[in-house]
């Protein structure tokens, strides 16, 4: 997409979900500021914009009173260029040279700090730095730590320090970028020497691009679930014709190569949480024949949560993914080296992420990598067990048909749950969760993992329930969050409450009311409210509080509804309550 093409979207962000953004940079940043408004409406979102004036960081951020304080934005971004820094850095001693990328960091850090800002929920995308290699030492700058080479690398450092150490802060990678398309590329000198405009006019989308990835994961919406053809995409080589001895594979040279570094590539998705899933047109044992008996293969079946292979059509399989996953179809990217099957799975899946695969092999991770398809807010250990989780889900799906009667086959899952506050063990996951969850969520309030510390050291105005749930087959880990505001000494209402679709129609809303209302009672709290706010994703919860007993309050501005706790008797559900060992 280019610059002009971002300009044309900006006329269409009527009606969209707005964000509000706010820009502070210390050069000029008009055009940049039109290239997110314009990606915006490309993500589904109208950007309404706050542009600081030029060069006007410190007052911005440190005054009280400044545009940016009362803006409220919801996203901060602040782009502070290496040129600025380049300037500064030569009209310093060198002693203090050594002492600027400090200072930048001390800056930083004061606005991650600034509870007027970012005490709300707000967000900082701060903009890293991408090199000039200014050769005053050439490669000897690595050994000098007041040279420019050297401050810049350490900041950049640094701000990635920072950034494990404030969770309402985030890095666009323009130091990435650069390495990805080169300096060339990403500045043009004669556009800078007379506009102060330090990104060319061709590099506007990349860079606003990166900045909406992370507006969009901090939103909830990112990819989850990598959907992988076999013939020619995984391996080179049709298995059913070649066998799996003669499939294109390995590390040695040749095309093979191309594909075992994709596979090692796919594999480390794979293990920072991402579902991998596989639809091909192959009879299954065929199919399967490379991950259990070719040596070369990087990806193996454990690696692999759902796995399609027959000779329906793959917008067939691919409904078939979805539905066992129970994930939306945007939250999907479909990989495949045909132009015909990526055609008809973008016609008739709406949604779904289909990358126009180059031709080459060879090219696959380079084209790959220039999408950032796989962009997060959070991550957690947790996430390296999700493939095994769905895999024993499968299970469960196979168990259940054995059971003529719901009830008898949840009995017979032998369920447990531990029920916790917010600690320090949880709390990434607990973050994490309220970032992802989007079917199962009746208000979709994001948080950070700051904002979790917050609520669980405020007992005054908040009690906060988390659920993990196991059975015979395994441990699904924490599923399920609520958090109770209390309104007043009777009434509770219920600020949030979420949980993974993982473990729908296992009677886990049973148990969770059941647990609250409990807690309501032991307080003497007399009734619970809660909210349903509609978004484009959580329609299945619409009718959740008429399900479980509430009365809709006549006259709410929004859908509200209300639990007696004194005439509530608890509701069915075969989940026990985990013992501490």
């Amino acid at each position: 997409m280019k610059f002009k093409d971002l300009q044309r979207n900006i006329k269409q962000s009527s009606g969209l979900p707005v964000v509000r953004m706010a820009l502070v940079g210390d050069t000029a940043t008009q055009f940049l500021a039109t290239a997110i408004r314009g990606m915006g409406v490309e993500r589904g979102y109208d950007i309404e914009l706050f542009e600081a004036e030029y060069n006007q960081v410190e007052r911005q951020f440190l005054d009280p009173t400044s545009e940016l304080h009362q803006f409220h934005a919801d996203v901060i971004v602040l782009f502070q260029s290496t040129h600025k820094l380049c300037e500064r850095h030569s009209l310093l001693s060198v002693e203090k040279q050594t002492l600027l990328a400090d200072e930048r960091l001390d800056f930083v850090r004061s606005i991650c700090e600034n509870s007027a800002l970012f005490g709300g929920g707000g967000k900082l995308i701060c903009c890293n730095y991408p090199e000039i290699e200014d050769t005053v030492f050439g490669s000897y700058a690595n050994k000098v730590p007041s040279s420019f080479t050297y401050q810049v690398r350490k900041l950049n450092y640094g701000l990635m320090e920072l950034a494990q150490k404030y969770p309402n802060m985030f890095i666009c990678d323009l130091a990435g970028l650069q390495n990805k398309f080169g300096r060339d590329f990403m500045f043009a000198s004669n556009v800078y020497v007379s506009t102060e405009m330090v990104l060319s006019v061709d590099s506007l989308p990349y860079v606003a691009s990166r900045i909406m990835d992370i507006v969009c994961a901090i939103r909830g919406q990112f990819k989850k679930c990598l959907i992988l053809d076999l013939d020619n995409t995984v391996w080179g080589g049709v298995v059913g014709d070649d066998s799996w001895e003669n499939i294109q594979i390995g590390h040695g040279l040749g095309i093979g190569k191309a594909f075992t570094e994709f596979q090692e590539w796919i594999k480390k998705l794979k293990n920072r949480g991402i579902i991998i899933a596989v639809c091909s047109k192959n009879d299954e044992d065929k199919a399967k024949e490379p991950f259990e008996k070719n040596p070369e293969m990087v990806l193996h079946l454990d690696d692999i949560a759902v796995f399609q292979a027959n000779w329906e059509t793959k917008v067939d399989n691919i409904r078939t993914i979805q539905r066992i996953l129970n994930i939306g179809f945007d939250s999907m990217v479909f990989l495949d080296d045909n132009p015909f099957e990526r055609n008809m799975v973008r016609e008739n899946i709406a949604g779904i992420t289909v990358p126009e695969l180059p031709e080459d092999p060879g090219e696959y991770l380079e084209y790959l990598y220039s999408l950032n398809l796989f962009e997060t807010a959070s991550y957690s250990g947790a996430d390296k067990d999700r493939t095994k989780q769905y895999q024993i889900e499968a299970q469960r799906v196979s168990l259940a048909k054995t059971f003529t009667n719901e009830a008898d086959f949840l009995k017979s899952l032998d369920m447990v749950s531990k029920v916790t506050g917010f600690d320090a063990f949880n709390t990434p996951r607990v973050a994490q969760l309220s970032q992802r969850s989007n079917q199962f969520n009746l208000r979709t309030v994001r948080y950070t993992e700051a904002d979790i510390k917050a609520i669980e050291a405020d007992k005054v105005h908040y009690a906060a329930f988390s659920f993990t749930l196991e059975d015979k087959f395994g441990d699904n880990g924490l599923i399920c969050v609520v958090i109770l505001e209390k309104r007043d000494a009777a009434t509770l209402f219920v600020d949030t409450w979420f949980m993974s679709c993982r473990v729908l129609k296992r009677g886990m809303e049973n148990f969770t009311l059941n647990t609250i209302t409990d807690y309501a009672r032991a307080n003497g709290y007399k009734r619970i409210i809660g909210e349903y706010l509609p978004t484009a994703k959580n329609k299945m919860v619409e009718e959740h509080y008429p399900k479980l007993g509430f009365t809709k309050i006549e006259g709410a501005p929004t859908a509200q509804f209300e639990l007696n706790v004194d005439s509530y008797r608890h509701r069915e559900c075969y989940i026990q309550i985990k013992q501490e060992e």
